[in-house]
């Protein structure tokens, strides 16, 4: 079977054989066999000499010589018999016996000159047609040169050597494009396999180069009898001889009309995020999926023999958001931009971001200095704008410590991404979450405050709405007390609530994608948890686009689709990777975690909708806090930052509204945009209208 759908499981010398030979395939059919040979790459014994693949490799070469002889013979007396009008005398017999070996010995000189006698090529392709039409070209040279410098004669006259070269070069197109014909369209109407019928994805130059493939490789057992593609323009375009026969969003129906086993997609046609739907639809209709890498990464040699290495915005199920640039450039160009937690997948990905804005100092803080010094050394690299890359580590819990950060690099603009996020271990260990995610967030605000910074943007949670774990009501009382701060100053204080960050460190996308090199399982909570995502560049360009049009005191929401079962991404990742459910790889069901919801929920039942200026943005109003009664609260919480968990945990009942230990889940009805439905909880990032 072919390598497009990887076998890894085992790693088996069969899967390995296959993968070579799909890659010494394309090598061989686009001219490029001398670069396995030891032409600039590293070739094993079996690539350096590929009859050895098939057969002994004297024996072939024997064969190949001698046939050589036979036709260059023939053809040579073939150009005589025309050039004397379609008699030879018999006086001429004597002269054309002498001539014969050498024009037969100097068209084999020429085949010796180029390399052809071994390497002769077989693929039908441009490049192998006019390699052994320069052959008979080099032949017909040599001929000149032997005729001119020893006189030969008649037998070996300037019309004949002239309609011999013709002949020849003929000879070896007719070959060539009837050993492909017969390969491609006839070898398998005789074979007595039946072959897998196939549908590839795209009408591009990647699809032309795997249908090739399939097709001169017979022992992959597969048939392409038809291409689909997004541009329903392209229909019924031949490439490679095969025929666009419809759309993407046709694949169910053509299946059956076409009598469909599976769908090959070549990762070259696919544009991030645009696999999955498809993906989904191909499993509806019962059809397997098989995923290959890129031509040219084949060609350059970086496929390895494992699963597909997945790029996480795959999963997405939607194209990602993009950002106003205009008005994120007016908030940092020529600043200074403090990030907390700048060594983390997001913080990371702001600073990265932050850099194509021209600020004029960037201050990374971080409680891990290792993280810190390979951050700097990156945005160092990148960094085209001149802008200064300070790493400041510390602590956001280090009062006097962060006091010196904004004392003395004065910044204007802060982006708050320092938090602890691991539900289950956050359970287990209450006051370090309270220590952090809420007295951490509140030294920072405070200092942004006392800084008279311009903008200050809370990186928070959709497991802060109803939380049902300490993590999630610590980053609820740190949006309260951010929202309610705002009320007292002119810095612009905001927060940000997020989904899961599909591909951050710790997330699910990671620890599926260690199991699945593991070879499993891949475990899951629960077969119905669902989790709305976003990739990590969204998740920063959504911070940086709220500190752009925030006012103050705002929560800002990204539109993430609907939620996805983690089932399914789990599924979906198993696919793309090259692999099947229940042959390759299994999920196990382990149970919720302490602190864990079936379903995430984005907006309180207090908060309101309301659209921004950004179309995939939303802005939600809420009621407010006194500021009294949450300081009060918040003196009471730091008094037993170091009491026993269940202790922190009941007072966090009673400051956090909403908040229900031990994953119990309230339903209650929303107030979003004048409705009272629950199910509308997630109207504001599901409705096409915003």
């Amino acid at each position: 079977m072919i390598p497009l759908s990887s076998r890894p499981s085992s790693m088996s010398s069969t899967y390995r054989s296959d993968l070579l030979r799909l890659r010494w395939a394309e090598f061989w059919h686009n001219g490029l066999l001398g670069a396995l040979r030891g032409d600039g790459l590293h070739a094993s014994s079996a690539e350096r000499h590929p009859a050895s693949v098939f057969g002994r490799p004297s024996l072939r070469l024997s064969c190949r010589l001698t046939g050589l002889v036979l036709l260059n013979a023939a053809l040579f007396l073939l150009a005589t018999l025309i050039q004397s009008g379609g008699v030879i005398p018999a006086a001429a017999w004597r002269s054309v016996g002498m001539t014969l070996p050498i024009v037969v010995g100097c068209n084999l000189a020429a085949f010796l000159a180029t390399g052809r006698l071994r390497k002769l090529p077989l693929g039908g392709s441009f490049v192998e047609v006019a390699a052994l039409v320069e052959v008979a070209t080099l032949g017909a040279v040599g001929l000149l040169i032997l005729g001119l410098l020893f006189n030969v004669g008649g037998s070996l006259s300037f019309p004949i050597i002239v309609t011999n070269w013709v002949l020849t070069a003929l000879a070896f197109v007719g070959f060539q494009v009837s050993s492909r014909l017969i390969q491609e369209r006839y070898a398998p109407m005789l074979g007595r396999k039946v072959l897998e019928r196939v549908l590839v994805v795209g009408a591009t130059e990647d699809t032309a180069a795997v249908i090739r493939v399939i097709h001169q490789e017979q022992r992959f057992g597969l048939k392409v009898v038809g291409i689909i593609d997004p541009d329903h323009s392209a229909l019924g375009r031949l490439v490679a001889g095969v025929e666009v026969v419809g759309s993407l969003d046709e694949v169910g129906r053509l299946a059956i009309i076409h009598r469909i086993a599976s769908v090959v997609i070549p990762s070259a046609n696919v544009s991030n995020g645009g696999s999955s739907p498809l993906v989904n639809r191909c499993r509806e209709a019962g059809l397997l999926v098989r995923s290959i890498p890129r031509l040219e990464s084949l060609i350059q040699g970086k496929v390895a023999v494992r699963p597909r290495d997945v790029d996480p915005t795959e999963l997405l199920c939607r194209e990602p958001v993009d950002i106003n640039g205009e008005s994120i450039g007016e908030l940092l160009r020529g600043g200074v931009v403090l990030v907390t937690g700048a060594a983390g997948s997001i913080g990371s990905e702001i600073c990265r971001q932050i850099l194509t804005f021209s600020p004029r100092r960037i201050i990374l803080v971080d409680v891990s200095e290792n993280g810190l010094f390979f951050l700097e050394r990156e945005l160092r690299d990148l960094d085209k704008s001149d802008a200064e890359v300070i790493p400041f580590p510390a602590s956001i819990t280090d009062i006097t410590r962060l006091r010196a950060a904004f004392d003395r690099y004065l910044p204007t603009v802060v982006f708050h991404a320092a938090a602890h996020k691991h539900v289950p271990m956050m359970e287990a260990h209450p006051g370090e979450a309270v220590k952090n995610n809420v007295f951490g967030t509140k030294a920072v605000v405070d200092e942004a405050i006392r800084a008279k910074v311009k903008s200050f943007v809370l990186i928070s949670t959709d497991k802060a709405v109803r939380p049902t774990s300490v993590m999630g009501a610590c980053k609820r009382l740190a949006e309260i007390y951010t929202s309610t701060m705002s009320r007292t100053t002119s810095t612009r204080l905001v927060a940000v609530r997020f989904g899961n960050v599909i591909g951050s460190a710790g997330s699910v996308v990671p620890i599926f994608k260690q199991q699945i090199q593991a070879g499993g399982p891949l475990t899951i909570t629960h077969p119905e948890m669902t989790r709305y995502f976003m990739s990590i560049p969204e998740a920063a360009r959504l911070v940086l686009q709220a500190g752009a049009i925030a006012k103050s005191g705002e929560i800002f929401l990204l539109e993430m689709g609907k939620p996805v079962k983690i089932s399914n991404l789990a599924r979906n990742l198993i696919r793309l990777s090259g692999l099947e459910e229940g042959r390759d790889i299994e999920i196990v069901y382990t149970g919720i975690r302490p602190g864990e919801k079936l379903h995430e929920d984005l907006c309180e039942a207090d908060e309101e909708s309301v659209p921004t200026d950004h179309p995939k943005i939303v802005r939600l109003c809420h009621t407010s806090t006194s500021l009294a009664d949450l300081r009060q609260n918040l003196d009471r919480l730091a008094r037993s930052t170091d009491a026993p968990s269940e202790t922190i945990i009941r007072l966090l009942s009673e400051i956090v509204p909403g908040y229900q230990p031990q994953g119990c889940e309230i339903q209650r009805p929303l107030k979003i945009a004048g409705s009272t439905a629950r199910q509308r909880a997630v109207a504001p990032v599901a409705a096409s209208s915003l």
